[in-house]
């Protein structure tokens, strides 16, 4: 029987990026529904952002088998789409003369204890999410975007360390097709 040269792949819902960004993604249609008419261009844009964020590394990691390259490509998407959303916050706080918080901001400091939750979702973000103060339903959700942006950040760089260790189909199609032949030449 020939060697398998397609490697398990799909282990998206594992992935600690793939479960922070439903959180990003369902904390966004929460925000727009609460603070965007539906009619405005912003509100779709923000869900779309945050629904590319998270269909991207799904996308990605079914890929994967066959093209460590498109599976690279499509977390940078998922991760420059969560950067446009980023930027979506920041804009609602900047007209509304609200502030983002810094890194040493309390509530900032209680999110980062949070997101170490290992099994952190929805329910752990409710409060700040769906807080009255859209200062602080905009900037929880900020934080959930930038470390989910991080988390695939590094993804990425294991990703590339990955393919030059291992390779991608066609080395290991190759591979498999040698050692083939290799017991064929032995069964001779």
């Amino acid at each position: 029987m020939p060697e398998h040269f397609i490697p398990p792949h799909g282990g998206y819902k594992n992935l600690l990026s793939y479960k922070k960004s439903v959180i990003v993604y369902d904390a966004t249609v929460y925000f727009c529904d609460r603070f965007y008419k539906k009619s405005d261009r912003t509100y779709d844009q923000m869900i779309q952002a945050a629904r590319s964020g998270k269909q991207n590394i799904i996308e990605g990691s079914m890929a994967s088998a066959t093209s460590k390259e498109t599976e690279i490509k499509l977390t940078n998407v998922a991760r420059a789409s969560l950067e446009e959303l980023l930027e979506d916050y920041r804009d609602f706080l900047r007209n509304r003369k609200l502030e983002e918080w810094p890194k040493e901001h309390r509530y900032a400091k209680r999110l980062r204890e949070l997101n170490r939750k290992p099994d952190a979702d929805y329910e752990t973000f409710r409060k700040g999410i769906e807080n009255p103060d859209p200062a602080i339903s905009a900037n929880v959700i900020i934080g959930l975007i930038k470390v989910t942006s991080t988390l695939l950040k590094n993804q990425i760089s294991r990703l590339e360390d990955d393919f030059v260790e291992n390779g991608g189909l066609r080395e290991r199609m190759f591979q498999a097709r040698l050692k083939q032949r290799q017991k064929q030449t032995l069964n001779s």
